[in-house]
């Protein structure tokens, strides 16, 4: 890496930016020669680049690379990326041109609470080097410094991640990053800068990359007048739009995720953030996207367009860290469907460079909380190992000497005011338990191994406050932010959910030491495991005598409480009964009451301690509080608040009331894990236990994971001769642990048409509560048994008419056309894109998917559909 940018030197534009608002970019360029004949042709070339602020390189005349929002967003004072593109078949011989355009990005620009300016830096500045290697072996080295000329006459007048972009089309400069190029623009030469290079790193994570596109499902006029495109879906990223008229015509694109009551644009919830794209038409006609800003929006008002604004002329462009999807998740349910597509649309939208919170108003920040809380289901939906680590090691650079974790990675927080604003349980425990989750999903030590500090330093910051408590064990001191927007109400007889907040800060400092135990002993820490458990078992004694009554009911007395008691092993055996009872009353009493940090485990207690047609019972609820809610109200993505819209359409406070984020989405670890039954049994799926658990709402379920080792699957259904059949794929090298759920005798089920016991690659059945268990080797088996240990069959309602504009969710849910789409349609059903297409019609989602699929194949599925 040093003897990447060995030659180069930082350099900055000449001039001296107002440091107050948005400035227009900086373009850079130089010009140089390449001998290539002389030296039999250029065997490679390789392009190092970073900056503060973002960046676009150019390379005779073309850009070099589809990655966006380069070098991303990390703690920059201690951590820069820096991206290496090949270059090899962009270079002529003789004269070449190289140049670079310059963004605020989050280094310069608006970030934050506030927001602050120039949270890292007042001025943007550019490190490349290109280093070229002939085919006789002698290389050349083009790198900034001096020669590097400079200008800011360029068409980006303004691009801010808050407020959007202007872009004046009259200032684009033809031909500027080719040889030869003696156009105008008042070009300067560089300001040479001494900037430090010890913190060029190689990134670990994929980059942000144009996903897909989604094209307007209507275009209609607002009641206030105004021209509103319709994206279908709350998306993240930008507009394509094609336009021409008469140079200066002014088009304004304003960006929400909602319309308000009467139908107009809603943006109030935005607070700060402008959200607002200009284009500037020139002469000729143009097709414009921005540069370095994104937007979170399903409806983008057109203003001052010349002419009638059709589908054709916008698009929007989904944008995301080029994480590949891994799993899917649907049901007989057509909502539960609808759920998981916007669990997988909550993700796309926030895992942009880094976890955020939310992707629309003046936040958009990596907020730990949520990152912890929804790590499972994220290891799920998209290949995260790379995300997170990245992620991971920013929190560690930015983690403060006395081993607390700021409340946000990267901390912009503490760059912008100087305040350390950190050490928040169920916050700050992502340090410790995101790695952990890491590990198991995907069997990687070396997650464990580069943490491991930070953890530990962690752990010791949360026994240091529990000693300034004056109790060496519970954690009473600091500020914490407890069980984020859990329940709360006006009503005398149900006077809100608020948990404690030394009793949440107790339980995840035990949840913490507990996982630093398991750490240790993976990496064969001896001495410290042992020291971390014995850590463990004193602050879950002292759990129990502060928080725990003698009959077994945990103090604050709510959902939270004794989720939290229960998921992290904090109650004696003889009380753990007690406290599932308490729990399973208030649920059926009242309703879920849980935030941020109940949430999440809450399905999963209830199902292992017996109760799991309590926890179907959550899941299907469609009234508030209930995950889903929003789906009945025309959600395509999770919401910040379980009641965003409330039931009479009227908003929640617009100061906080982000329509995509994802925390709420950790529901779907448990569709994953408990209604399907995908789980590991050991680190990186080497041994896997399939275990679905069927509810009496749901008649079928079916999930699909691309692990490390290949595709693990399970898909259970129950037909109306109460029957039940479970289909399992397990990948080459590993084997699984199969619970047949209600399977009362052996003799009773058969595999692919073959009684139990003469199955090839099953062994070891034995029957175990209610159910049988097997191991079984790698392969593709079908059991099929009578459903006489299950609960009853729940009712089907009459078959909904379905056409190929049918949403994708509905036809999963139906027998009939499932089955169409398995014959015509075998690759989208196969495909882990499947998941993030469920609330589009079928026409719609065969375009978005990347997949080709043949128009008489869908045809096919359309003449299906008509004769069911």
């Amino acid at each position: 890496m040093a003897r990447a940018h060995g030659a180069a030197q930082w350099i900055e534009p000449p001039w001296t930016p107002d440091s107050t608002a948005p400035q227009p970019s900086p373009t850079m360029r130089t010009e140089f020669t390449l001998d290539a004949e002389a030296h039999g042709g250029i065997e490679r070339a390789r392009l190092y680049a970073t900056a503060h602020g973002l960046y676009a390189m150019h390379l005779n005349g073309r850009r070099v690379s589809r990655q966006l929002f380069t070098p991303g967003w990390t703690s920059y004072h201690q951590r820069l990326p820096y991206q290496t593109f090949d270059v090899t078949d962009r270079l002529e011989a003789g004269r070449n041109a190289l140049g670079a355009v310059l963004g605020d990005g989050w280094y310069r620009g608006y970030i934050g609470f506030g927001p602050s300016r120039n949270v890292y830096g007042a001025r943007l500045a550019l490190l490349a080097q290109l280093r070229v290697t002939y085919a006789d072996g002698t290389t050349r080295t083009v790198a900034t410094g001096p020669g590097w000329r400079a200008t800011r006459d360029g068409p980006i007048r303004r691009s801010d991640i808050y407020l959007g972009e202007t872009y004046d089309a009259r200032r684009e400069r033809d031909g500027w990053s080719t040889p030869g190029y003696a156009g105008a623009g008042g070009w300067q030469p560089v300001r040479p800068a001494d900037h430090a290079k010890d913190g060029l790193v190689a990134p670990a994570d994929p980059p942000v990359r144009r996903i897909q596109t989604l094209e307007p499902v209507r275009i209609f006029e607002t009641p206030d007048g105004t021209t509103v495109a319709d994206l279908g879906q709350n998306m993240v990223g930008w507009v394509r739009l094609k336009a021409e008229g008469a140079p200066g015509t002014t088009v304004t694109l304003r960006h929400a995720e909602v319309l308000d009551q009467e139908g107009n644009l809603y943006t109030k919830n935005l607070r700060s953030a402008a959200q607002t794209d200009t284009l500037i038409l020139g002469d000729e006609p143009i097709t414009y996207e921005p540069h370095f800003t994104f937007h979170g929006f399903r409806y983008v008002a057109v203003e001052g367009y010349p002419g009638e604004l059709t589908k054709d002329d916008l698009e929007g462009v989904v944008l995301h860290s080029d994480m590949g999807p891994t799993g899917h998740f649907e049901s007989s349910s057509p909502l539960v469907n609808r759920l998981q597509h916007n669990i997988v649309w909550g993700q796309k939208g926030n895992f942009l460079d880094v976890p955020t919170d939310c992707p629309q108003r003046d936040e958009r920040l990596g907020w730990t909380g949520d990152a912890q809380v929804f790590a499972e289901t994220a290891t799920f939906n998209m290949g995260v190992a790379g995300f997170f680590t990245k992620w991971l090691r920013d929190l560690a650079a930015d983690q403060y000497e006395s081993g607390s974790i700021p409340w946000v990675v990267p901390d912009v927080l503490e760059e912008a005011n100087g305040d350390k604003r950190g050490g928040a349980a169920g916050w700050a425990d992502a340090g410790v338990i995101v790695p952990w989750v890491l590990y198991r999903r995907y069997g990687d030590t070396r997650i464990l191994r580069r943490q491991y500090d930070s953890m530990s330093d962690w752990v010791a910051f949360a026994r240091e406050q529990a000693r300034k408590g004056g109790n060496t064990y519970v954690w009473n001191t600091g500020w914490h932010f407890g069980d984020w927007l859990a329940y709360s109400t006006d009503r005398p007889d149900y006077p809100g959910a608020t948990t404690s907040k030394d009793l949440v800060a107790t339980a995840y400092f035990a949840r913490s030491a507990h996982l630093m135990a398991k750490s240790a002993r993976v990496l064969g820490k001896k001495e410290d495991a042992e020291r971390y458990e014995r850590l463990f078992e004193h602050v879950r004694r002292a759990f129990q005598q502060e928080f725990v009554t003698p009959r077994g009911r945990v103090t604050s007395d709510t959902q939270t409480a004794y989720v939290l008691a229960l998921a992290f092993d904090l109650l004696p055996e003889a009380q753990r009964d007690k406290a599932v009872r308490r729990l399973a009353d208030d649920v059926r009493g009242f309703h879920l009451t849980t935030g941020f940090l109940g949430t999440p485990d809450l399905t999963h207690v209830l199902t292992r301690h017996g109760e799991t047609d309590l926890a179907y019972d959550l899941l299907m609820r469609t009234d508030y509080p209930s995950w889903l809610y929003p789906v009945t109200k025309g959600a395509t993505t999770m919401w910040e608040r379980w009641d965003g819209i409330k039931p009479d359409g009227s908003f929640q406070d617009p100061s906080m009331n982000s329509f995509n984020h994802y925390a709420y989405g950790a529901v779907g670890d448990w569709l994953y894990g408990t209604v399907a039954g995908l789980q590991p049994a050991a680190p990186g799926y080497e041994r896997i236990r399939i275990a679905p658990r069927p509810g009496d709402t749901l008649t079928r379920a079916r999930a699909f994971y691309e692990s490390i080792r290949g595709r693990i699957g399970s898909s259970w259904q129950r037909t109306d001769g109460e029957r039940f059949r479970l289909t399992v794929e397990i990948p080459p090298n590993t084997r699984a642990t199969v619970r047949l759920p209600g399977a009362l005798s052996a003799d009773a089920v058969a595999e692919s048409g073959q009684p139990l016991r003469e199955a090839e690659g099953l062994s070891n059945i034995e029957p175990a509560d209610s159910s049988l268990t097997l191991d079984a080797g790698a392969g593709r088996y079908v059991f099929s048994y009578p459903a006489d240990g299950l609960a009853p069959m729940p009712k089907t309602r009459a078959p909904d008419t379905l056409n190929a504009g049918s949403k994708v969710a509905a036809l999963l849910a139906d027998p009939d056309a499932r089955a169409a789409l398995r014959e015509h349609l075998p690759e989208l059903m196969r495909s882990p894109w499947l998941s993030q297409v469920m609330a589009f019609s079928l026409r719609r989602a065969v375009r978005m998917v990347p997949l080709s699929v043949p128009k008489e194949r869908l045809r096919a599925v359309e003449e299906a559909l008509q004769e069911r």
